[in-house]
């Protein structure tokens, strides 16, 4: 049986040698580094607003579970009652098995009916975070995600990109698109990530990580 794998080419034993000896980089990680798929923009928020909203946000809602947490910051105009497990999640794409065929999981959302801000929340700093980034993009689902220490997410593929705002986070912390790795900082800037491509988010550090992620419909595929 063929693998994937099979036509990357192997490390010759010599070379294998030499990397043995050779220095290693320990300082990068603790960086931000770009790729095509990962950006940071030109668009900063404020960082102790942030939390400061965040402390709030928390106070009144609460996140959606203990590992996997979401709080929704916008919805269909005039939603009420409980948000469906689709309406946190959503669909997505995964290589599940050692097939490495690809199988979608979960119903379609449509982004765009996520218009409107939630309204209880509209006194917070996260509702002028909304107002700015509209100003540059059609905005679609925007949650605050709690990723608890030691946890991944699952390696897949979405309909649309993100943006990324961390507002709570550590070195540990990492996002993943395709073959790029780089840790987020919670600086307050806003990062573009092409979840379209495979993805996965892990916090291998000692504390929750925290952000806000923002759909972005019009980069539907």
């Amino acid at each position: 049986m063929s693998y994937p794998g099979d036509r990357a080419p192997s490390l010759s034993l010599a070379d294998f040698q030499d990397g043995l000896r050779r220095p290693v980089a320990r300082d990068e990680v603790a960086s931000f580094q770009p790729s095509p798929e990962i950006q940071r923009l030109d668009i900063r928020f404020d960082i102790g607003k942030l939390r400061q909203a965040l402390r709030e946000v928390e106070r009144r809602k609460g996140f959606s579970d203990d590992v996997w947490g979401a709080i929704p910051l916008t919805q269909r105009p005039g939603h009420q009652g409980p948000w469906s497990q689709s309406d946190l999640s959503g669909l997505y794409h995964m290589r599940a098995d050692e097939r490495y065929q690809e199988e979608a999981f979960e119903d379609p959302v449509d982004e765009a009916q996520f218009s409107e801000f939630v309204p209880d929340l509209a006194d917070t700093y996260f509702a002028e975070v909304h107002s700015t980034l509209s100003q540059y993009m059609k905005i679609g689902r925007m949650r605050i995600l709690r990723k608890v220490s030691y946890n991944a997410n699952s390696w897949h593929r979405d309909p649309e990109p993100r943006l990324h705002i961390p507002i709570v986070t550590n070195p540990g912390s990492l996002f993943i698109v395709n073959n790029h790795c780089t840790h987020l900082p919670a600086d307050g800037h806003v990062y573009f990530t092409d979840t379209r491509g495979y993805h996965t988010a892990v916090n291998g550090g000692l504390a929750p990580r925290v952000h806000i992620v923002a759909a972005l419909p019009e980069g539907r595929v």
